[in-house]
């Protein structure tokens, strides 16, 4: 799922879950009130992954590029080492 989606899912299910915790509580049921605690969670979860996503794939775009940086430099190094020992 996409980072939008996931906030959007998970705010669903901590509405839902919520409900059911409420509903839970007034009747009686454990159960209901268990289930709707368990959703609650899910919910934040789901809103949690929707926002790590982004961070993540700004990591991995800034990793790479110092990598590539990493490489040209190097790149750059060798050709100066051969250019002085052929001269």
């Amino acid at each position: 799922m996409g980072n939008i989606t996931d906030k959007i899912a998970g705010a669903a299910n901590q509405a839902a879950g919520k409900a059911k915790e409420g509903v839970g509580k007034v009747t009686g049921s454990k159960e209901l009130e268990a289930e709707g605690l368990a959703q609650e969670a899910k919910g934040k979860a789901e809103r949690l992954s929707g926002n790590v996503t982004p961070m993540a794939e700004r990591t991995v775009n800034d990793h790479t590029i110092s990598i590539v940086a990493a490489i040209l430099i190097l790149t750059v190094i060798v050709q100066v080492i051969l250019v002085k020992s052929w001269t």
